[in-house]
């Protein structure tokens, strides 16, 4: 793929998102036109992946659930200013996080990144899996204890929106344009921030990857 097919490809949503997002806005205006029980549906579709992107930032199940339902409950409350502007998608994870975001503040609490989770298909990710493939038996699983550990601790030393952005983008694999709509910044600060955080998680583990 040519450098210009993969920016357009970052920056566009595909026909399906945007399917996606018209379906969606469809049951949006039948809540707000009184069938509040028509939310229900975009609970059931949206949920599992809520509960999954919050507990990426928290690594506490039982916060991941109630800060779900809060989210789902402040878009319910806030249903009616929601205008199609994004789609429900980004709409609702930018409340998600924000919610997450002020939890972790509150709360100072560490947020773990887990090897098992991260994208083959991003180079960063693939020299992890790449350099995890080459321990065996007894030697690799304390090889990726020990990297696991360092991976928390460099994740530790990015911000928490340096953080969530990597969250987004790795765990998730939501667009350049998409986090720019959740984290209501611009996609040029979006992949600022991706490229800073991946050269600092690169140099924190770099004897490893050299291992």
């Amino acid at each position: 793929m040519n450098a210009s097919k993969a920016l357009e490809k970052t920056l566009v949503a595909s026909p399906e998102r945007k399917l996606e997002a018209d379906a969606d806005l469809d049951v949006v205006r039948k809540v707000q036109a009184g069938d509040v029980a028509a939310f229900d549906a975009l609970i059931l579709k949206y949920r599992e992946r809520v509960v999954g992107i919050i507990y990426n930032m928290t690594s506490n199940r039982e916060d991941a659930a109630d800060l779900a339902q809060d989210a789902f409950i402040k878009a319910f409350q806030s249903i009616n200013r929601f205008q199609g502007q994004a789609s429900f998608f980004t709409w609702l994870y930018r409340i998600a996080v924000n919610s997450t975001v002020t939890h972790l503040r509150k709360n100072r609490l560490r947020s773990f990144f887990s090897l098992e989770a991260v994208r083959e298909d991003d180079p960063v990710s693939k020299e992890l899996v790449d350099a995890l493939t080459d321990k065996t038996g007894v030697g690799r699983d304390a090889f990726v204890r020990e990297l696991q550990e360092k991976l928390n601790d460099a994740m530790q030393k990015l911000s928490i929106k340096h953080r969530t952005v990597v969250t987004l983008f790795e765990i998730d694999g939501l667009s350049h344009q998409e986090i720019a709509e959740v984290m209501d910044c611009s996609v040029g600060t979006v992949r600022s921030r991706l490229h800073y955080a991946k050269q600092l998680l690169q140099s924190e583990l770099q004897p490893y990857l050299s291992k």
